[in-house]
Order: C-alpha cells, then sequence, then structure tokens
C-alpha cells in the first residue's frame, strides 16, 4: 500500500457559532466543544454546544420567518435567490473545499471536483425545477371542477450527516427553500464547518432573516433531540445511520411530524462472467473505497461470477494496492482519514470479527506504514466469508468490501436482496436482458447497470426496508416539502 506523508495544510483556526434570525451567536450556556482535525489527531476549532434553549430561539424565528418577507417573494425572487446561493458557492469553491476536507479528513481533490460542485449544483438545478412544479386540476362532468394548491409544510428540521456535509445539506436545503419553507439546520458534530459558512451565504444572497438557522450540537439529550420533539417542527428530513433513524421517528411521532429518511446501506455490486471486467474493476476501486467508504451508497458487497473470480480477484486486489493513503492536500492521495477515532475504532473492530468468522484479507486492514497520527485505514479487501458473517450484514461504513463467488443469478439475486437494508445496489453484464430481468428483482431504491454514482437529479432517490423512508429528487422532494389543499368548485 502506497502512502505519501506531507504537512497537512494549515489554516486558521476557524470558530463556529450558531446562525439564528440571521445573527452568529454564542451558546446561551457558554458550552463550547473541539473540532478535531481527523487527517492529524488536532484542533482546528472550537464549535458552540446548543441545546434545547438555541433550538427554542431557531425554531420560533422560522416559523416567525414563514410570515414575513420569504412568504411574499414571487417565484422568479425566489428562483433568483436559489441561483445566487449556487453561484456564491461556486464563487467560494476553494475555500469549501478546504474546510470540507479539514473537517471530514476527505482528499481535497474530492472536495473540489465532487462535494463543492454538486451542492452549488443542488441549489441550480432546484431553481430551475422549480418552474414547472404545479398541481392537479379534475372536472367532474358539468357538476364541479377539482384543483390543488401547493404551500409550504412550515418550519423544516434538516439533521445532516458527516460524510458528504455540504453536497448532502444542500441537497436537502435547496428544494425546501424552494418550496418556501423555513429551516433549522443541526450538522454532524463532527462536520460544522460548511454548514457555518453556507448560512452566511444564504443571507449574502438575500434569503431574509429566520429562513435559515443553524444550531450546533449533538443529537440525544441534546440539539438534536430537542429538534426532533419540538412542537412547532412541522417536517424532519435526516441523512445518517438506521440506529438513529429510529430515535428520530419516536421523538417525531409526539407530535405526528412529516418524516423523511436516507439510511443506511450493504449494497451488493453483482459481477457477471460476461461483463466488461476492466471497466468494473475501475469502478469498483470508485464504488468500494471513494471517501474512504464512507458513503452510504458504496458497493461493499462484492458478488462475482464464478468463472471470473479468480481473474477479478487478481486485478482488483492489484489496483487496490496502487491506491495513495495520505494527506488530504497532497494531490497524489485517492484515500484520506476516517472521520474519527471513534469511528476508525469501530471500522477496525469490524475487521477483526471478519477475521474471527474466518475472513482472510488480502491486502489491507491496518493502519498504513508512515501515518502515525490521523485515523488512516488501507483499503482492505476480505474473503472467505459468507452470507451469515456480520461482515456481510452489517454496515461498517469504511473503505472494508468482501469479495464472494457465486454460479447461479438466481443464487445471488437471493443474497443481494438478503439484508435488512435496500438503498442501492450495481449490476455488471453486456446482457441485456438479464440487466433489465436482475435489475427488476433487487430490493433497492435505486440500481446502478455497469456505472455507479450516477444520478439524474429528476429521478426518485431513497431506500427500502431499513434504508430510509421516501423519496427525493425532482417532483418527489416537492411532494414532501409541500402539503396539498384541494379545492372542489361546484358549477
Amino acid at each position: 500500500m502506497k502512502t505519501e506523508v506531507v504537512a497537512s495544510e494549515k489554516v486558521k483556526a476557524f470558530d463556529c457559532q450558531h446562525f439564528i434570525n440571521g445573527r452568529f451567536l454564542p451558546s446561551q450556556s457558554g458550552k463550547m466543544f473541539q473540532n478535531i482535525n481527523p487527517a492529524t489527531g488536532e484542533v482546528i476549532g472550537t464549535v458552540c454546544e446548543g441545546g434545547k434553549e438555541e433550538i427554542d430561539l431557531a425554531v420560533a424565528a422560522a416559523k416567525r420567518a414563514l410570515s414575513g418577507p420569504w412568504k411574499r417573494m414571487t417565484t422568479g425572487e425566489r428562483i433568483a435567490v436559489l441561483r445566487r446561493i449556487g453561484d456564491l458557492i461556486l464563487e467560494r469553491k476553494e475555500e469549501l473545499a478546504r474546510l470540507e476536507s479539514l473537517d471530514t479528513g476527505k482528499p481535497y481533490s474530492l472536495s473540489l471536483t465532487l462535494d463543492i460542485p454538486r451542492a452549488a449544483y443542488n441549489f441550480h438545478f432546484f431553481a430551475d425545477y422549480l418552474r414547472s412544479v404545479g398541481t392537479e386540476a379534475y372536472q367532474t362532468d358539468e357538476v364541479a371542477i377539482n384543483y390543488s394548491i401547493r404551500r409550504p409544510v412550515g418550519v423544516v428540521g434538516l439533521i445532516n450527516p458527516w460524510n458528504l456535509p455540504l453536497l448532502l445539506l444542500t441537497w436537502k436545503l435547496a428544494p425546501c427553500l424552494a418550496a418556501g419553507n423555513t429551516v433549522v439546520i443541526k450538522p454532524a458534530e463532527w462536520t460544522p464547518l460548511t454548514a457555518t459558512v453556507l448560512a452566511e451565504i444564504c443571507k449574502e444572497a438575500g434569503v431574509p432573516d429566520g429562513v435559515v438557522n443553524v444550531v450546533h450540537g449533538f443529537g440525544p439529550d441534546s440539539a438534536g433531540a430537542a429538534l426532533t420533539e419540538h412542537p412547532d417542527v412541522d417536517a424532519i428530513t435526516f441523512t445518517g445511520e438506521t440506529t438513529t433513524g429510529k430515535v428520530i421517528m419516536a421523538a417525531a411521532a409526539k407530535s405526528l411530524k412529516k418524516l423523511s429518511y436516507e439510511l443506511g446501506g450493504k449494497n451488493p455490486n453483482i459481477i457477471f462472467a460476461d461483463a466488461d471486467l476492466e471497466e468494473a474493476i475501475e469502478t469498483t476501486l470508485k464504488s468500494s473505497f471513494m471517501n474512504q467508504g464512507e458513503v452510504c451508497l458504496c458497493g461493499s458487497r462484492i458478488y462475482v461470477e464464478r468463472p471470473v473470480y479468480e481473474q477479478f480477484l487478481q486485478k482488483f486486489v492489484a489496483k487496490t494496492k496502487e491506491l495513495v493513503v495520505g494527506d488530504p492536500f497532497d494531490p497524489k492521495t485517492n484515500v484520506g482519514a476516517l472521520i474519527s477515532e471513534e469511528h476508525y475504532e469501530r471500522v477496525m473492530s469490524y475487521i477483526e470479527l471478519a477475521k474471527e468468522e474466518g475472513g482472510r484479507i488480502l491486502t489491507g486492514g491496518k493502519r498504513p506504514d508512515g501515518l502515525d497520527q490521523g485515523y488512516y485505514l488501507e483499503p482492505t479487501i476480505i474473503v472467505g466469508v459468507n452470507r451469515n458473517c456480520r461482515i456481510v450484514r452489517e454496515e461498517v461504513f469504511g473503505p472494508v468490501v468482501t469479495v464472494m463467488p457465486f454460479d447461479e443469478e438466481e443464487e445471488v439475486i437471493a443474497q443481494a436482496n438478503d439484508t435488512h437494508y435496500g438503498l442501492s445496489a450495481t449490476i455488471w453484464t453486456n446482457d441485456l436482458r438479464r440487466a433489465h430481468r436482475v435489475a427488476a428483482r433487487i430490493e433497492a431504491g435505486i440500481v446502478w447497470v455497469n456505472t455507479w454514482f450516477l444520478r439524474d437529479l429528476r429521478t426518485p432517490f431513497g431506500g427500502m426496508k431499513q434504508s430510509g423512508i421516501g423519496r427525493e429528487g425532482g417532483m418527489h422532494s416537492f411532494e414532501f416539502y409541500t402539503e396539498l389543499t384541494n379545492i372542489c368548485i361546484k358549477l
């Protein structure tokens, strides 16, 4: 495994305050916590720790803003504000990319080419899409005509994950604002930086005070719990781990809030013998180890048809060993650091568990030589396990994949679906009929054929089973962020 050790990029300490009613504010309690750079283990700033008091202030501001200038804006004016947010994100692309990599440990090259451009595009896309949003109308003979009007849900709580902080925050915030809602954002405590800057960008773009609020803090018994339980919050949208989603659902049930979830995944990557093996291996490297494997859509269960199993393994292991693990700000780096020491230890525990279950590590499974600080882990390939092993059944959320052979189409479909999750899947085959046949039988919200991570934002996105509730994207986002009223007029 190659490693590169260079001096991690230094920036001035970045202290994060809450953003409530158009102003940055400290916590009323004065509590703060440290923000750690996962690539070095060093403190890069402090973050105000919010709780019920800050959530109450933010929700009150958001509720007032529902009836203020934001409500009176025309669709064209709101579109202009959304597009301006996207433009400002691009104007500050390098700054935001640096902050994202400092917070997450991901390669700066990935932040610069994926996370930040996609964050801007989310606003540009939903600004343009807003022009086409409409409702239905029905005439009942000569008796009556029915038509629907669409209005905002109200105050929405956005609870954001740490793996793709700005990308996933804007994926929710853009349609939420397009629909006319106001929001209280609770960023992941490990990644507060870009959410704080985004609040500043929203204000500069012309979003009225109180429409966008950010409260930093933790989940249970803190800001997260206060947000999900608040009676004046009308909806919660959450991306994150399935267990946390269950806790949020229980809290939200007290006031019957609308919920939209994108939760965990244990996604199958199925490679048939007739696939273009070189293309499958190149893309599988990305779907296995991009963003240190900390992507809910990563294909962590790899199934290879037996005639090409050994050939695939040989080439896949060789290519994996060429990946450079190292400093996020080194342009040669392919794989950065895991998000935290806690998460690093969790991923390592799964590797040890796989060994106990009879698994063999073909490459990786340890900290790279020469990288003694930070939370680095070599990309890891495990074989010799079966469908009942925990390493195959549970979400690891790191640069760890299992590779298993299969013989029959029915066999691999059964194994792919033998999971509590159902977020995504990838199929590699040059047989067109097989591609349609297998894709239709996979229990997942999105199935890619001969590709991965390719998204059209008009299409439905979300998970089945314990991978989520509802769908986002295009009209599906507006269905969640709006309420419909049917009006019946007697003729």
